[in-house]
């Protein structure tokens, strides 16, 4: 079944207003291909100004995080329906560093990913092991647990339409990436697991790989028959790079 790649550059903690403007510039620029879908994520504040640069453009817009509640006395807090009217297609759950960092646990990423839906943003779940997990043997278990939870109540519509990226967190921000073969064979669980809920609706999700991409490894990443493209970081804050990584997933993934 077709699945058209998507890749997502996760900007993190960088680009100021004006510096996104200038990104999202070059990747204009830089004539992406038309058979992969291109998301950017920035820091919230610069939302507004990425917004209006991503005008008329096929690239989509998305945010790195969000609580789950519309409104309230939530101080420091982006809800959901702040990230619809700015204008975001997708939002990032669950990312590593905000289950390492800031506590998230797997009750709140539940919550988030059904207030993304319910609110008409699509949910990017972000599900993966810490090297301690990996090599005590427990990828697979800790992989299809956060994917079970997190899924569990979502309609096989919703199913069809979320997005999972697979980031082992061993991998991210360090370099090292998980061989294709085994990416492939981790992200392969994952569709499994979504398909005991949901039974067919699993083979339409797509589901990315979120582990130190480069346009080095790329091509062996997307060449993998369950990776659907890329959740980017580092490499995404370079024009340059993160194009040749989109095309890598064009030529690997977008004519299948």
């Amino acid at each position: 079944m077709k699945r058209t790649p998507l890749v997502v550059g996760n900007w993190k903690m960088h680009k100021t207003g004006t510096e996104a403007i200038r990104l999202i510039e070059d990747l204009r620029k830089s004539s992406l291909p038309s058979n992969v879908e291109v998301a950017v994520c920035p820091a919230f504040t610069a939302l507004s100004d990425a917004g209006s640069a991503l005008r008329d453009s096929p690239i989509r817009l998305g945010a790195q995080d969000m609580y789950w509640e519309a409104q309230g006395a939530f101080t420091g807090e982006v809800s959901p329906l702040m990230l619809a009217a700015a204008g975001c297609r997708y939002v990032i759950v669950g990312h590593s560093e905000r289950r390492q960092f800031f506590g998230e646990t797997d009750v709140w990423v539940t919550r988030k990913v059904q207030a993304a839906f319910a609110h008409g943003l699509v949910p990017i779940l972000c599900v993966g092991e810490r090297l301690e997990e990996r090599d005590a043997g427990r990828t697979d278990r800790i992989v299809t647990e956060q994917t079970e939870m997190a899924t569990g109540e979502l309609s096989s519509e919703q199913v069809v339409n979320l997005v999972v990226a697979y980031e082992p967190v061993w991998a991210i921000g360090t370099g090292r990436s998980a061989t294709g073969e085994e990416a492939n064979r981790v992200t392969g669980l994952i569709r499994r697991a979504l398909g005991r809920r949901s039974g067919g609706a699993s083979a339409q999700t797509r589901i990315l790989y979120g582990g130190s991409v480069t346009p080095d490894n790329a091509a062996e990443v997307f060449g993998q028959p369950e990776i659907d493209g890329g959740l980017i970081g580092g490499a995404s804050l370079d024009a340059g790079k993160f194009t040749a990584i989109v095309r890598a997933a064009s030529r690997e993934r977008g004519n299948l």
